[in-house]
């Protein structure tokens, strides 16, 4: 008998504290890559009600202005109101970026080193990374991510149209699906914070969202009258954003993947070069695991990988498909092992990461996007990967 149980996860919108530092490190990421492909970058990012902090490593020939790239990320968010204690115009912005430290960069590099053993570009650091597809969405995604991540990028759209004047950057959203077995057959609640004005009332944010935003983006046949809707659930969210909470790079790292669905090797995303493997080896984990279910292989496949500093190849690699796959895992893992290489340059190349293309990767998740220029959510290995488990 199959089992039911439910599954939550949860997105956070642009201005959401956290994400407005992963938009900042990002934005100064790609910066860099306009000017200089192979720039080493490693940025984070801190901020507090109208102080930002840019910091870490980056060794690039780019000449960067980069409180005009803070103001500029800034006032994309959309804090930009008269009554931002965080505006765009008025924060004050520190600089405490040094160059990459040399020890790092000689494990990196393509090229010989005293103690390093070979002249191929190694993994910037040692960790482990997965990737992760399965196929309750068209976008071989976890439903429950997907549809968090569906309610916050309505909100945004509608803000930044001006149709709803009172809506301000800061959200959160999360959903509840209802599965049976492996089946989603419902979702039980939906919850949205979302920052507002201070002269709005709680009953027109409450129809709003529910009528504009909830009803409009989740599929009609899993919302009943059984369906629990929780909107700004503590009654009043004007104060948000910086001012309201302490922003940092990296730690919406579920929200940035599979909504805790997939496992996660515990790495953050924005603001690295696809040097890191923490970010560019995890983008591959995506690729892999995608096309293993694309290809008809499995119905969900999880794959893991592990690196060692400075050391060309992975230390380990594994597949795991929960039970549901259609061939051997021996043979999936073969053959992934045959279409693809997972060494860290290679994995530059096969991706094209050394783009300017990161600032589309941070909000609403890295995975799951329809863009050709997130080259990891191709499926174009599938064929290879059907002939190579035969």
């Amino acid at each position: 008998m199959s089992r039911r149980f439910i599954f939550s996860s949860e997105s956070v919108g642009e201005g959401h504290p956290d994400k407005v530092c992963d938009t900042i490190s990002d934005a100064v990421l790609d910066a860099c890559l306009r000017v200089d492909k192979h720039s080493r970058v490693a940025c984070e990012t801190y901020a507090k009600s109208n102080i930002v902090i840019v910091g870490g490593e980056i060794t690039t020939k780019a000449k960067l202005d980069y409180v005009q790239i803070v103001r500029d990320a800034v006032r994309e968010i959309g804090y930009v109101n008269d009554d931002d204690v965080f505006h765009a115009d008025r924060i004050f912005v520190q600089n405490i970026i040094t160059a990459q430290s040399p020890d790092i960069a000689q494990g990196v590099d393509a090229a010989e080193a005293e103690g390093k053993g070979h002249a191929e570009q190694g993994a910037g650091d040692q960790g482990l990374m997965f990737g992760y597809a399965c196929n309750e969405t068209p976008e071989l995604m976890p439903a429950p991510i997907m549809f968090a991540h569906r309610l916050g990028r309505a909100l945004t759209r509608i803000r930044k149209s001006g149709q709803v004047g009172w809506l301000r950057p800061d959200a959160k959203s999360q959903v509840s699906v209802i599965y049976d077995g492996n089946d989603v057959v419902g979702i039980s609640n939906v919850v949205i914070s979302t920052q507002h004005a201070a002269d709005v009332k709680h009953k027109e944010i409450r129809d709003f969202l529910i009528s504009e935003v909830i009803r409009k983006e989740l599929p009609a046949e899993l919302i009943t009258d059984k369906t629990e809707f929780l909107i700004n659930p503590t009654g009043r969210f004007v104060v948000g954003g910086p001012q309201g909470d302490t922003g940092l790079t990296g730690r919406k790292i579920i929200v940035d993947t599979y909504g805790g669905m997939g496992r996660h090797g515990g790495g953050a995303f924005s603001g690295k070069d696809p040097s890191k493997v923490d970010r560019s080896a995890a983008y591959m984990g995506r690729w892999v695991a995608k096309n293993v279910v694309a290809a008809g292989l499995a119905t969900s496949c999880e794959v893991q990988f592990a690196y060692a500093i400075g050391h060309p190849d992975p230390v380990s690699i594994h597949i795991d498909t929960f039970g549901t796959a259609k061939v051997d895992e021996e043979k999936i893992e073969k053959g992934v092992r045959e279409v693809f290489s997972f060494k860290p340059g290679r994995i530059v190349e096969q991706l094209n990461l050394l783009r300017p293309i990161y600032g589309k990767t941070t909000n609403y998740g890295h995975f799951g996007k329809d863009d050709p220029e997130i080259t990891w959510e191709r499926t174009d290995k599938v064929e290879a990967l059907k002939a190579a488990v035969k």
